[in-house]
């Protein structure tokens, strides 16, 4: 029986970690723990007799201004970039406002510097004592040239006066140098390499929001101290930002299925580990979805602030995958599915069973939805059946051949078949699900409907008697529209539930919308038990619309990532935020927690149709489409990314 390797390591995201996994060479110096004696760390011995002069010069900084200056010396920077090297060190230290970090490395012939975002001291006056006082003194080996510098400069920028020109005491080239046991160029021969064949996808280290100031330094020649390559032009990052979020959110996604099929296997707290690396991923991608949205949304930035961002996102995107990473080796050992594959099978064809006996029951549920509501009701879900039966068949037969496989002793061959069919009936399983979940949830709009109606005629009773009541000479066209509105929702919905096959959770959501709009004009009227009392009713109908759109737009791209892009991700990441932010609101700030769940049902809708149209436009002989790859194989993923892409040759 023919078949290739299982796995194949995603060289993009694997990058990230190699250079974390190189030990041999002991000169390199990850981010370090900072004195705890004073502000001066001297990794090489760089000050010498000087150090006391550089402590007072700090020391007077602080006195005068408030500002501590730390300076870290170090040989390398283990092949980070100088600016993503000295904000891992802040963070790791717990640096504050009012603190700036210097970090040199004399060997590469690097520095760069770390501010608080809402440090005093602007990006101008940075910049300006770093060209005028700190590179001066590098160029020429000034080591403790450099940190007098940078203190005398802060300190008269912060009186609005000139950056004086530093004096220059040339040092030794390279200090430390005659520790060095090896050739200077084997440092950094693993990261470039390493870069350049990911496209420079992982060229970012990790970069805390609260540190996005940052001075050069790059790879300068023993003569230059040069700020450091061109930058990236500003739409290849673009597109780099966008690939990445589209690969870490796939790794995460599928790191979630793997993890699922293992609990199941060996239970919670065999795979809290694991789960803890997939939580945090997720916490960043979060994080980067969310600056991806501040991008995309309608306030553009400017290129400086534009380019601090999507190097956020790389950089969180690469962490995320770092702390995949870390743990695949680990996760692969505890399912072991080459040794464990009989077992495994054998839960396996259990789930697949579950599975199509649900699916049998969720085809009767999604007609009963089709003859008793509108076509629209049941749309988000339209197609669901036949998708879980094309994936039930598929893994049918990856199941027999995974069967046969054990039978013959080849549990190599088993555990690829295996894992192939795994992912194909947890898919089918989320299709289904969807069917069960949206016949409750019309239920439960369906329900809920004939109060908000009543709620809204409340409402408009109460908006036109303060019409009434408005001075004469007030504008009131933004409440008569407000009303105007209302009155022609309730009557629309009124004639659709008479009209007898409609859509519950859209009438209900218009509902809402009229509803909060007079809401918000009666606000100031209200008293405040009233106004709270209002917003946790609608809190209540608007997390049902919330929940159901957001439900929606998971279980799409989930099952149909192959061929959905950034923004539709983007747009879902942010909605899934914003209902957790609703829900942890809603006990203490309904109208906080209504204004939250409104904006998730916004953006859920959005995704589903951006994910809908990329799926609609998606070349089949381009790329993946729902897990399958054009070849006939499927794609599945462990943690860290590892990706099944064609591993079973032409398999259909």
């Amino acid at each position: 029986m023919p078949h290739i390797a299982a796995r194949a390591v995603l060289a993009a995201l694997l990058v990230v970690v190699l250079p974390l996994l190189m030990t041999g060479h002991a000169r390199a110096e990850g981010p370090v723990t900072l004195s705890r004696t004073g502000q001066i760390t001297d990794k090489v011995g760089a000050l010498g007799d000087r150090k006391t002069e550089v402590a007072q010069t700090l020391d007077k900084l602080y006195d005068d201004d408030g500002i501590q200056l730390f300076v870290a010396y170090v040989r390398d920077f283990s092949g980070q970039s100088a600016k993503s090297w000295a904000n891992s060190t802040a963070e790791r230290n717990g640096l504050g406002l009012d603190d700036i970090l210097l970090a040199v490395a004399t060997h590469d012939r690097q520095y760069a510097y770390s501010v608080d975002q809402d440090s005093r001291l602007s990006e101008a006056q940075l910049q300006q004592v770093a060209t005028t006082a700190v590179e001066p003194a590098l160029k020429q080996n000034d080591w403790a040239g450099a940190a007098i510098g940078a203190a005398r400069g802060y300190e008269a920028v912060l009186a609005g006066q000139p950056v004086p020109t530093p004096a220059i005491t040339p040092g030794e080239p390279d200090p430390g140098a005659a520790e060095d046991h090896g050739p200077a160029t084997g440092d950094l021969v693993l990261p470039v390499v390493a870069v350049g064949s990911a496209g420079a996808l992982a060229a970012y280290a990790y970069t805390r929001s609260k540190r996005k100031r940052n001075g050069g330094g790059g790879n300068g020649s023993p003569a230059g101290w040069s700020q450091g390559p061109a930058p990236t032009p500003l739409p290849d990052l673009d597109k780099q930002a966008r690939l990445l979020l589209v690969q870490t959110d796939d790794a995460v996604r599928t790191s979630t299925e793997e993890l699922g099929f293992a609990a199941a296997q060996f239970g919670d707290d065999a795979v809290k580990r694991f789960q803890d690396a997939v939580t945090y991923a997720k916490g960043e991608l979060t994080s980067a979805f969310k600056l991806r949205q501040q991008l995309d949304d309608a306030f553009p930035e400017d290129d400086a602030t534009k380019r601090r961002m999507l190097d956020e996102i790389v950089s969180r995107c690469s962490e995320a995958n770092r702390r995949l990473d870390a743990e695949t080796a680990d996760f692969d050992r505890l399912r072991a599915l080459e040794q464990n594959a009989p077992e495994a099978l054998t839960l396996a064809e259990g789930t697949f069973r579950e599975v199509s006996a649900r699916t049998t029951a969720a085809a009767g549920t999604y007609t009963t939805l089709t003859t008793r509501y509108a076509d629209s009701a049941s749309a988000p879900v339209s197609g669901h059946i036949e998708e879980a039966k094309e994936r039930l068949l598929f893994a049918t037969g990856t199941l027999n051949q995974a069967r046969q496989a054990v039978d013959a002793g080849e549990n190599g061959p088993a555990a690829v078949y295996l894992r192939a069919a795994e992912g194909a009936v947890d898919q089918a399983g989320t299709l289904v699900d969807a069917v069960d979940r949206l016949a409750a949830e019309l239920g439960q709009a369906e329900a809920k409907l004939p109060g908000a109606l009543t709620e809204t005629q409340t409402d408009l009773a109460d908006a036109r008697g303060l019409l009434q009541g408005t001075t004469t000479g007030t504008s009131t066209a933004d409440l008569q529209g407000r009303i105007a509105r209302a009155e022609t929702v309730l009557q629309d919905v009124r004639a659709v539930v008479a009209g007898g096959r409609y859509d519950p959770i859209d009438a209900l959501r218009r509902i809402e919308e009229a509803d909060a709009a007079l809401d918000e004009a009666l606000s100031g009227a209200r008293e405040r038990e009233v106004a709270d009392q209002r917003a946790r009713g609608l809190l209540d109908q608007t997390l049902l619309t919330a929940r159901s759109a957001v439900g929606a737009a998971a279980d799409y791209i989930t099952t149909h990532r192959g061929g959905v892009g950034s923004e539709a991700r983007t747009r879902l990441a942010e909605a899934q935020r914003h209902l957790a932010a609703a829900d942890a609101l809603a006990a203490t700030d309904a109208s906080g927690a209504l204004a939250r769940a409104q904006q998730a049902d916004s953006m859920a809708r959005q995704a589903q149709q951006l994910a809908e149209r990329d799926v609609g436009s998606f070349d089949p002989y381009g790329g993946q489409m729902a897990g399958r790859s054009r070849s006939g194989g499927t794609g599945g993923a462990v943690l860290g990314g590892i990706i099944l892409g064609e591993v079973l040759g032409g398999m259909g």
